[in-house]
């Protein structure tokens, strides 16, 4: 698993590049705030449920959670199942609204 950090994922989000984001927090924190990740909660992952996201095997996916401890642990997750290129959000969405806000 690689580390990505908030102003890099920003900054490949501004060049409008076709980015892979998973948020693997719980729906009501998507709802209050969110960088544009399909909802994918962590127990969906530690479940194995993750049909959405079979396509993206072979393809860069970046995961995040609030600090960057579900998202760590969705990663090894995913990796596990096959995934080749999975990132996570150093920080979660903690470093997002620190460094970038909302």
């Amino acid at each position: 698993m690689e580390n990505i950090s908030a102003t890099e994922l920003k900054k490949r989000i501004d060049n409008g590049e076709d980015l892979n984001i998973v948020d693997v927090r719980e729906p009501h924190e998507h709802e209050e705030f969110n960088i544009g990740g399909i909802l994918v909660p962590l127990g969906d992952i530690r479940a194995m449920q993750v049909d959405e996201l079979e396509d993206l095997k072979d393809q860069e996916v970046i995961v995040y959670c609030r600090s960057g401890g579900r998202s760590g642990q969705a990663a090894m997750i995913l990796e596990t199942m096959g995934f080749t290129n999975v990132k996570n959000l150093t920080g979660g969405m903690l470093a997002w609204q620190e460094q970038i806000g909302k």
